[in-house]
């Protein structure tokens, strides 16, 4: 069998860590399962310590999730976000898709915690954007060949948007494929803000970054939440992703 290694970035996800880490080794007991914290001043890095290994890295999911393919010892790398649920049965859908020498990596498809006509039509749009333009996204939790991760460098060092250029760069290498096994992400960021409104927001977002803008700038406008004219509060809730 394909020894499977699970990477989970994250921080200050005290409420919700204990609940992903042990759901993880419950459901796939054969898998490593490693634990990134990114600086968490809560006690985040000593809940996840109970059930995976846990190593630390500087802050930002790109370089989290590079330091935990760096500990990783699996011929496959699975990215696995802590508020999203993931259905006991990817495992093997992922195995089974990796069986063809020229798939690179996937993803799951997608679907959310709560069925609203907007969270379903994200998930909608979401999975066919996957499937047609063969973007993926963290919470879809995005599954990649080690040879070929090692080959690309890892995700790119990017402010944000860093699973976005992950899978552009992945589909010129070959093949992804969307499995029909199910991420359950979490909407609690999204209907914080209106979900209609952060989906115009993540796709302005998606825009800024096609134009060039600086991914930085990005990430501090992301960070700022959908508000058309933000206040610049560093203890503002970051919204969720893009």
């Amino acid at each position: 069998m394909t020894h499977v290694s699970i990477i989970v970035p994250v921080l200050n996800e005290e409420a919700a860590i204990h609940r992903a880490v042990s759901r993880l080794c419950r459901d796939f007991p054969d898998c490593e399962l490693i634990v990134v914290d990114g600086g968490s001043t809560d006690a985040t890095a000593e809940l996840a310590a109970a059930h995976a290994t846990v190593v630390t890295s500087e802050r930002g999911r790109a370089r989290q999730m590079n330091e935990g393919a760096r500990h990783a010892s699996g011929d496959i790398l699975w990215f696995v976000h802590a508020d999203t649920d993931i259905d006991p049965e990817a495992l093997g859908q992922i195995r089974a898709a990796l069986t063809d020498p020229a798939v690179v990596g996937g993803g799951l498809t997608l679907r959310f915690d709560r069925r609203t006509p907007s969270l379903n039509y994200l998930a909608w749009t979401s999975n066919a954007r996957a499937r047609r333009l063969h973007h993926i996204f963290g919470d879809q939790a995005m599954f990649i060949r080690r040879t070929v991760f090692d080959e690309l460098g890892g995700f790119p060092d990017l402010a944000i948007m860093e699973d976005l250029e992950m899978s552009r760069r992945l589909h010129r290498r070959g093949p992804l494929c969307l499995l029909p096994t199910t991420s359950t992400a979490s909407s609690r960021r999204l209907t914080a803000h209106g979900t209609w409104r952060m989906i115009a927001f993540m796709q302005y977002l998606k825009l800024l970054y096609f134009a060039g803008v600086d991914p930085e700038a990005i990430r501090a406008r992301y960070t700022a939440g959908p508000s058309l004219f933000p206040k610049r509060n560093p203890a503002m809730p970051r919204t969720s992703r893009p």
